[in-house]
């Protein structure tokens, strides 16, 4: 506990000890304290979110070796949501400034919702749309976080369901 030096310290036992009239001080300072620390950490978030934006901007070089390793890598996650009985399993999760209408197409499941897409996220539709579609694979898109009450991230799930008949 703080010892403040304004007065002389209040003597509880043989300890020193705050005055009530002090906590109020004390208080103050550590709301203060916990606000920078806040600020300093939606400071470091906010930088982070942008290096994220950045780096799903760039596009992927499609080579045969990336597409073995993205192939080889989802393969491995859709085998092990096969057998903990899901129907899906998400594939991207991305910040909502990567659809040129932040999502907003999305949110209220528009048609043309794949259209919005941009950078790595539209890549990511367009490897579903050649390669995994014709296997059967299914693609939702969802706003997946709601910040503040307004949409944040949108999420890309693969889909599957067995046929029946």
């Amino acid at each position: 506990m703080e010892t403040l030096t304004t007065k002389p310290a209040a003597e509880l036992g043989n300890e020193p000890f705050m005055f009530a009239a002090d906590l109020d001080a004390y208080s103050t300072r550590m709301k203060a304290a916990k606000a920078v620390r806040e600020m300093e950490g939606q400071d470091r978030a906010g930088q982070a979110r942008a290096e994220l934006i950045k780096r799903l901007s760039e596009p992927v070089a499609v080579t045969p070796e990336k597409v073995h390793e993205i192939t080889q890598t989802l393969l491995h996650k859709l085998r092990i949501a096969a057998e903990q009985g899901q129907k899906e399993l998400l594939v991207m999760r991305f910040p909502n400034l990567m659809c040129s209408d932040k999502g907003r197409a999305i949110n209220n499941a528009e048609a043309g919702w794949p259209e919005t897409l941009t950078g790595r996220p539209r890549q990511a539709y367009e490897f579903w749309r050649e390669r995994l579609h014709p296997a059967g694979y299914g693609l939702k898109a969802m706003i997946v976080d709601w910040p503040d009450g307004v949409p944040g991230d949108v999420g890309l799930f693969l889909t599957w369901e067995p046929k029946r008949g």
